[in-house]
């Protein structure tokens, strides 16, 4: 196919371009009842495009037209059979790969370290999930991917399994050894699907991990708008071979996918798509140059360390994303929380993701020298000895914790009922702090990076309930409960 076309973003500028009088939704029409202030500052020709499916510029729940031809042209770009485009972002893709390949009761193997977008699928499939605990890495306080010898061992111990679900790359962009998973799983005959959220450039330079579409996955998704050019909640989720069911896919898709779409959304994937697939190893050549030049200046700074590819090897990575930058913070005494802040607040940057260790930041095709030198602008600042002693100084919160380094995460709790069954159960409030052997019926979040630490029908733990107190005072965010602060928590009565 002709990867210099983007059939979509053409079909929206011939609509706008014909002069069509509109008596359609949306209710601005093009702009014209668009509040001024906001009209002025997107502009017109974004207002222009934001119209709605019909004849000629297609409907993403049924495409026939424009959309079907760029979803082709994705397929091909990536390497897929199918591919679909999300605006509901990468949850929706999970939540659709997840409705497709279980049935209630049905057994699912499924990471610790996955998104909650992951739990959302349980609770709506009803499936039973087999947790697999990903390799830790103590030393770096960091999760990383799971490995084949626990795919094949939780596999052997549960035969029944129906498929396998893997998170590749991490948020901190670790990736697994797909191909002797993808080998280990289809060998036993059951599906592999993969959120490859962070990972919608692996396909276009051969410096970075294999894509799960390369793979060999059944079912994959890839968050387009995270480390591409496409609008914020975009998405695509891409079907391989002949394993999963088409006709189950597409009617669930169908149910997920708004009936009203954000056009703009959709032909920023199509555009999106043909840049990497005409300039792609060009854009992520001089990316990837930056981020490890950047890497290696850190790391000659006293107290900072952004880790490459000396960690290659270690349990649970296989491979490495180097676009991923991630700056460990501790030997200057602060938390992860407390860098991210200062960095805001001092230096006016702001990073993708902060930790009790780390921050996190993303160097994409957007990512200019620029900025790159301003980020290790910030850190050499911030590493001076003669600092002052003010409001950004250390708090010392994690010094009663720390020993030698490290400080130790905490075990995944017991399950005591399927997520499907205690998000469903007639419930109460608890205050946290004596929640100890209670289950759980609501989803805790640290975010970013979204990760689970306590899912619906699991057991809370004692060590649980001291580990997300010490994240809270460090200053992390929770998402999922009803109370924010956590002060209680919504338990099975």
């Amino acid at each position: 196919m002709d990867q210099t076309k983007a059939p979509y973003f053409q079909a929206l500028l011939e609509y706008v371009d014909s002069g069509v009088q509109p008596f359609h939704t949306p209710g601005h029409m093009q702009g014209h009842g668009a509040d001024q202030a906001f009209r002025e500052f997107v502009g017109d020709n974004i207002l222009a495009i934001d119209l709605t499916p019909m004849p000629g510029i297609d409907d993403l729940l049924q495409p026939m037209e424009a959309i079907k031809e760029a979803q082709e042209l994705a397929a091909e770009a990536y390497g897929a059979d199918h591919t679909f485009f999300l605006i509901n972002g990468s949850t929706s893709g999970n939540q659709c790969m997840m409705m497709t390949a279980v049935n209630p009761g049905e057994k699912i193997a499924v990471p610790r370290n996955s998104h909650k977008s992951m739990l959302g699928g349980l609770v709506m499939s009803g499936a039973h999930p087999i947790y697999m605990q990903p390799a830790v890495d103590q030393e770096m306080h960091m999760d990383n991917s799971v490995t084949p010898e626990t795919v094949e061992r939780t596999l052997d111990e549960h035969p029944d399994l129906k498929a396998v679900y893997l998170v590749s790359p991490t948020y901190y962009g670790v990736a697994a050894d797909l191909v002797a998973i993808e080998r280990i799983v289809h060998e036993r005959g059951k599906l592999l699907l993969v959120d490859e959220a962070w990972g919608p450039h692996f396909k276009f330079h051969p410096a970075l991990p294999i894509s799960a579409t390369e793979a060999g996955a059944d079912m994959c998704i890839n968050s387009t708008h995270k480390m591409l050019s496409a609008f914020s909640q975009c998405a695509m989720l891409h079907q391989i071979g002949d394993r999963v069911r088409l006709d189950r896919l597409k009617a669930v898709l169908k149910m997920f996918l708004s009936t009203s779409p954000n056009l703009p959304m959709v032909a920023s994937l199509d555009v999106a798509r043909r840049q990497m697939a005409t300039e792609g190893p060009a854009l992520l050549s001089r990316t990837i140059e930056l981020a490890e030049e950047v890497r290696r200046r850190l790391n000659e700074i006293d107290g900072i360390y952004s880790f490459g590819e000396e960690l290659q090897g270690r349990e649970g990575v296989y491979d490495l994303d180097p676009t991923k930058v991630t700056v460990r913070v501790t030997g200057l005494g602060y938390t992860g929380y407390e860098a991210s802040e200062i960095l805001r607040k001092r230096y006016n940057i702001q990073v993708e993701l902060a930790d009790l260790f780390n921050v996190v930041a993303l160097f994409t095709i957007g990512t200019t020298r620029e900025a790159a030198e301003r980020f290790v602008y910030a850190f050499e600042e911030l590493a001076r000895d003669d600092r002052a002693v003010d409001m950004y100084a250390p708090s010392g919160i994690l010094d009663q914790r720390m020993t030698r380094g490290t400080y130790q995460l905490p075990a995944i709790p017991p399950m005591r009922m399927l997520p499907r069954d205690a998000f469903l159960a007639d419930t109460e409030f608890v205050p946290f702090k004596e929640s100890a052997g209670r289950i759980c019926a609501e989803t805790i979040s640290p975010y970013p990076p979204g990760i689970p630490v306590l899912s619906p029908g699991e057991e809370i733990t004692p060590e649980l309930i001291d580990y997300l107190r010490l994240e809270i005072r460090a200053g992390v965010r929770i998402q999922g409960p009803y109370d924010d602060e956590l002060k209680i928590i919504r338990v099975v009565q």
